[in-house]
């Protein structure tokens, strides 16, 4: 892609238009991808879990974003003219710093069976979706990988894993579809330190090449946005790569939204940007705080040296609160080795509000 991107995670419409979800501009009801387009988003994000249910067959929520889920979001988004990036977990949920559980059918895998699963499952999908004509124009070869993959065998400090399983995944999106971009990403955008460490560890092992580096930065978690600035400045320069901060998002409200979900408490997580977390972040938890947020990032990328600043993903701006669309079940904590509970943890950091209406910020995005 030549133009900025203004990017958009919708890995969970599907569901919250399932199970009820509807979204207004300007009071006119529409459909949330047309809404956005209009508001200047020229990428999806797809998130892809291996196999998504128990065993069995209970979905594990949270957009239960198996293969078949995303092939009919993205001939979506192919009918709307609007370009996509695949986001392998190589999990069957959620794969984060946190968390980075190894598929239920890989369980048993030493290594190097490991890493051949990760060219198989990798070539298969880009295989069924070329089939499909359907090739996403970015792949994300792991989800925040900040810590590893694939746990125990690829955790952080275990580089030679980490080496070993990423290029697989590399290798086998060169090999299936060598028009795609490829992606690395972690979180904690702020943190300069990890991201040194991270990548010459990965290069000194023997990590192959790729086009982007992807960075998470949430404010009340990563750092000011100055030192997301220094990191992007530094890692621009330092490995020649494009960055694109492939997750982002702040709040724009403190109200609960507990009406709207319409669960007993013991059953809600809460909002993730508790107020403690706020009193921490030099922007309002408002509409108009929302939108200088996003004009102080988009602005904080375009600085980065030598045009490498290539855009931003905001992450599940229609993720709405709707009764029965939350974050795990009881079957994917289980899987994942959590307590919960489950619920929306990210209603209150949408870009539509918790009835569904477009917010400022969006103008803001478009305008920029």
């Amino acid at each position: 892609m030549d133009s900025f991107i203004k990017g958009m995670d919708l890995s969970t419409l599907m569901e919250v238009e399932a199970c009820g979800g509807k979204f207004y501009d300007s009071g006119k009801q529409g459909d949330a991808v047309e809404i956005l387009k209009k508001y200047g988003m020229n990428l999806v994000r797809l998130r892809l879990w291996n196999d998504p249910y128990s065993e069995d067959g209970t979905p594990y929520g949270a957009g239960t974003n198996d293969l078949p889920r995303t092939i009919q979001m993205a001939k979506r988004l192919r009918d709307a003219g609007i370009d996509w990036m695949l986001d392998f977990h190589y999990s069957d949920f959620w794969a984060d710093p946190g968390k980075q559980t190894i598929p239920k059918a890989w369980r048993g895998l030493q290594p190097e069976g490991l890493a051949q699963a990760i060219y198989d499952f990798t070539y298969r999908v880009l295989g069924t979706l070329t089939a499909e004509g359907l090739l996403p124009t970015i792949v994300a070869v792991g989800n925040e990988l900040s810590k590893g993959l694939l746990w125990p065998y690829g955790r952080v400090p275990n580089f030679e894993n980490i080496a070993l399983f990423l290029n697989a995944g590399i290798r086998a999106v060169r090999d299936a579809a060598p028009g795609a971009k490829i992606m690395l990403h972690l979180d904690n955008g702020g943190n300069n330190e990890l991201y040194r460490t991270w990548f010459d560890s990965y290069f000194a092992r023997g990590g192959m090449d790729f086009d982007y580096i992807g960075l998470s930065y949430y404010p009340f978690w990563h750092g000011t946005v100055d030192d997301l600035k220094k990191n992007m400045h530094d890692i621009a320069l330092r490995y020649g790569k494009d960055l694109i901060v492939a997750e982002v998002s702040t709040g724009f409200t403190l109200e609960d939204y507990a009406a709207w979900e319409q669960l007993e408490p013991h059953m809600r997580k809460g909002m993730a940007t508790k107020r403690e977390l706020t009193e921490k972040v030099p922007y309002d938890m408002s509409p108009e705080g929302q939108s200088v947020f996003m004009r102080d990032i988009m602005e904080t990328i375009r600085s980065v040296p030598v045009g490498r600043g290539k855009g931003f993903v905001y992450w599940e701006p229609a993720w709405i609160p709707v009764p029965g669309c939350g974050w795990a079940c009881d079957e994917a904590l289980a899987y994942i080795g959590e307590k919960g509970p489950g619920g929306n943890e990210w209603a209150n950091q949408a870009l539509f509000d918790y009835d569904g209406n477009a917010l400022p910020a969006l103008k803001t995005i478009r305008d920029f």
